[in-house]
């Protein structure tokens, strides 16, 4: 049987609906957690809630743009009404947007990533983390304190080819939970982000099987993680098993930065 240690907690999750953000809100509603699942589009929100109330949990699905101040307070003061605060926030929603900085073709070097897909992924995985946070806080600390756990990546150490807005993002993302850590933890919140390697999400699993082959190889475990084991971390950091673990990035990637 399930621990019950989430029992009626309230659990916020940015990009709910599938891959990592749906993963950490089954294993969260498995403790008996109260799950506001937050994501861009309704098209999964039947299922959403179905599966978290069968999971043990209780389940409110909010089609929220995170980039959008007002529909993030708009979606919070919901979930207060419903449950009477935050407990955990979990920064999971990101987009991408790849492309070079540069490329080549017949007339030479050129413009490879677009101005606005860099705004698209600045948008949302930096800027939806600060407003998305920004709001929750003073939820928290009006109660006593909470969780706030912020999705970064393996890239953001490492840079990886192609990705320079996803990258800038999630290097941002680590800077901004070190600083909400300094500022935060007198207000006792608790800021952490975990770093996910190659996990298979949908965006991972339509690659080409070269490319997929080539991850592996660079996993010392050897395989691509699943969103099970982002969950897992996520909930081991949210738990009071980790309460003196502040500030940290906590990688979860099958040693892919040994193996680079």
């Amino acid at each position: 049987m399930e621990d019950q240690s989430f029992s009626g907690k309230v659990v916020v999750i940015t990009g709910a609906a599938a891959g990592i953000g749906r993963a950490t809100a089954l294993r969260f509603a498995r403790s008996g957690a109260n799950i506001a699942g937050w994501d861009v589009s309704d098209k999964a929100a039947a299922a959403f809630e179905a599966d978290i109330v069968a999971a043990g949990g209780q389940a409110l699905f909010q089609v929220v743009n995170v980039t959008d101040p007002a529909a993030v307070d708009t979606a919070l003061d919901k979930v207060v009404e419903k449950w009477g605060g935050i407990n955990v926030l979990i920064n999971n929603a990101g987009i991408v947007r790849d492309a070079q900085l540069v490329k080549k073709n017949g007339a030479g070097p050129m413009k490879g990533m677009l101005e606005e897909s860099w705004d698209a992924v600045i948008d949302v995985n930096l800027k939806g983390v600060f407003l998305v946070t920004r709001a929750v806080v003073p939820h928290m600390i009006r109660r006593g304190g909470g969780v706030i756990l912020n999705a970064a990546s393996v890239v953001a150490l490492n840079g990886n080819f192609g990705q320079t807005n996803y990258v800038a993002s999630k290097a941002g993302v680590i800077g901004m939970t070190r600083t909400w850590a300094r500022e935060l933890g007198k207000h006792n919140i608790r800021v952490n982000a975990v770093a996910p390697g190659f996990i298979a999400t949908d965006m991972l699993k339509a690659m080409p099987p070269d490319i997929l082959d080539n991850m592996v190889s660079h996993t010392p475990i050897g395989r691509i993680g699943m969103p099970e084991d982002i969950a897992n971390a996520y909930f081991w950091l949210a738990s009071d098993q980790a309460s003196f673990v502040h500030g940290t990035i906590l990688s979860v990637d099958g040693g892919v930065v040994i193996g680079t």
